[in-house]
């Protein structure tokens, strides 16, 4: 047989077959574990009331809050109370104030002597007058003293002496100093009304009695009569004075 198809026709001599690359495989695809759905439950139910937030979304518990001490709670609930009763108590002490301030003074009306006078914060009229004559009174505890009686019939010119008079006769009755010196004498108009006014303080050997003060104030009425003004301060200090001063200058 001829040898010409024996021979390797293709490819010629000398070449090599090019090696085939593998195929490559794809990976097989592996299916993601399926995850439970956490269970929820129903809203609103019995069984959500118990759980806490995390286990109602994520359906894992979560961990309680911290409880405080018991000690810190009682420090709370006295602090709060502390401030609620100053709360109330700042609101009743205002309101009792803005009472007091907006309130009218009491007047004292003694039609017998022809005379009315207001009195002074934190004083009170009184039912009987301590000395005998004297129709009307009022203090300030037992610290100032005014009282009103009704005059006898003095011409004004005479005023001052009968003012004088009137002095002496209650600073023997009244003060018993032992040491008596004029500090005020001098003539007043009240409302329209003419008079004059006197004033001695009284000094007192002992360490028991403190100071005094007396005012004796003579006014004249429309009627021609006269009305007596006493105030008596005892211990003598400037609010006494102030307020017995406060009384007799606002006197109709």
């Amino acid at each position: 047989m001829d040898d010409q198809w024996t021979r390797r026709v293709w490819p010629p001599a000398g070449h090599e077959e090019p090696v085939r690359p593998e195929p490559v495989r794809p990976e097989p695809v592996r299916p993601e574990p399926v995850r439970p759905e956490p269970v929820r439950p129903e809203p609103g139910g019995p069984d959500e009331e118990d759980l806490p937030p995390s286990a109602r979304w994520y359906g894992t518990p979560a961990p309680p809050p911290r409880s405080m001490p018991p000690w810190l709670s009682r420090l709370l609930v006295a602090v709060l109370a502390l401030i609620s009763a100053g709360t109330v108590i700042t609101a009743v002490v205002v309101t009792v104030l803005n009472r007091a301030e907006s309130a009218p003074p009491t007047v004292v009306q003694d039609p017998i002597a022809g005379v009315s006078y207001a009195l002074p914060p934190a004083w009170s009229e009184g039912v009987v007058a301590p000395v005998t004559g004297f129709t009307s009174v009022a203090a300030r505890g037992d610290l100032a003293t005014v009282m009103a009686r009704p005059g006898d019939r003095v011409d004004p010119p005479n005023l001052r002496s009968a003012v004088i008079d009137l002095a002496d006769l209650y600073t023997r009755l009244l003060l018993h100093g032992d040491k008596v010196e004029v500090v005020d004498d001098h003539a007043v108009t009240v409302n329209g009304r003419p008079g004059h006014t006197r004033a001695v303080r009284a000094e007192y050997r002992d360490v028991v009695n403190e100071p005094a003060f007396m005012r004796v104030t003579l006014l004249t009425r429309p009627d021609g009569e006269s009305t007596v003004l006493l105030g008596l301060a005892h211990p003598d200090d400037p609010r006494s004075r102030a307020d017995i001063e406060a009384v007799l200058t606002g006197a109709r």
